[in-house]
């Protein structure tokens, strides 16, 4: 019997320094029924040069291009409308995955008859290698925890389509995937992650993640739009998660030995 599709979500923007190894990372995969959709949102580099190429060698491999510059939220939106999977993955375009990471994360949710789940990951910088540094999250994830901190690695959330249907995406350019998160979590209350990286993420010179003020001001936009929430409720969450990130932050093991 055929294993169902899973297809992959990857916007990208001006990544041609990664983005050849983020797809090497999903034909390594040892499971291999899957499509990768990829939605340029109009790069000035090689990237889609590069795509183009790939997409000659391996007919799983699908280029869109925006016809302007959009955002996160729209790439992802655009790459969500072409996705015939059963289950429905994400992965940017500087990120990787470790090879078993979707049979690990498919057998996982079957054997514990899951809609969705996640896991740990990594991180890794600029150049691929290692910070020794793996982020985990608790092995029952409530929706309230996740309000106050996106445990969930966008790069590994996994959700069954034929359960959840396409989950919309913000189009916001910033934190749509926590959005998406929260919406899966709001259905079903609790998650479990795979307890064990499946994957690395690329922490870049000058990215969101790498600038805590400019978290802060992306995490405070969803409370007020998202959410609805006025001035001072949005304000008393931001304390909130900022509580959760100095004092409740993410675990996270600073000894690992990551290999690529």
């Amino acid at each position: 019997m055929e294993k169902p599709l899973v297809s992959i979500i990857t916007p990208s923007f001006n990544s041609e320094k990664f983005i050849t190894e983020t797809i090497q990372s999903v034909q390594n995969q040892t499971y291999k029924n899957w499509e990768m959709i990829i939605v340029d949102d109009c790069s000035t580099d090689q990237t889609v040069s590069i795509v183009e190429e790939i997409t000659k060698k391996d007919s799983r491999i699908h280029l869109f291009k925006l016809i302007k510059n959009s955002g996160t939220g729209i790439a992802r939106s655009t790459a969500l409308a072409q996705a015939s999977g059963k289950f429905i993955a994400f992965l940017d375009a500087d990120d990787l995955w470790k090879p078993e990471k979707l049979d690990k994360q498919l057998d996982f949710m079957k054997v514990n008859k899951l809609p969705f789940t996640f896991s740990f990951y990594d991180c890794i910088n600029e150049g691929g290698n290692p910070l020794n540094k793996r982020i985990e999250a608790p092995l029952d994830l409530s929706y309230q925890q996740l309000f106050f901190c996106n445990y969930i690695g966008n790069l590994t959330g996994i959700y069954e389509a034929n359960y959840f249907g396409k989950i919309a995406v913000s189009p916001i350019r910033k934190r749509q995937d926590w959005i998406q998160w929260l919406t899966v979590l709001k259905k079903i209350k609790t998650a479990q992650p795979v307890p064990e990286s499946l994957a690395f993420y690329r922490i870049r010179e000058n990215s969101i993640s790498a600038s805590k003020m400019e978290l802060v001001k992306h995490n405070f936009a969803v409370y007020r739009t998202h959410h609805h929430l006025n001035l001072i409720s949005a304000t008393l969450c931001m304390v909130g998660f900022l509580f959760t990130q100095l004092i409740l932050k993410p675990r996270y093991s600073k000894t690992i030995k990551a290999s690529i």
